[in-house]
């Protein structure tokens, strides 16, 4: 149920807020792959999680667009 409120609270938005957060999230990636590089990074099932979520965002954006 974690993911529907991330999405639910994505919804309330606006256009600008969600490519705010999708900048947010891929650096928020970049900083992940670049721990997991250097071997500091102890959840690597946070990097999918991500990655996920910029799609999420993106797909919103998207939808939003329409």
């Amino acid at each position: 149920m974690k993911i529907n409120t991330f999405v639910n609270e994505l919804r309330g938005k606006s256009v600008e807020e969600l490519k705010e957060e999708l900048v947010a999230a891929k650096k928020e990636l970049f900083n992940l792959r670049f721990q997991n590089a250097t071997n500091q990074l102890d959840n690597t099932s946070r990097i999918k999680e991500v990655r996920k979520n910029i799609a999420r965002i993106q797909t919103l954006i998207t939808e939003a667009g329409h």
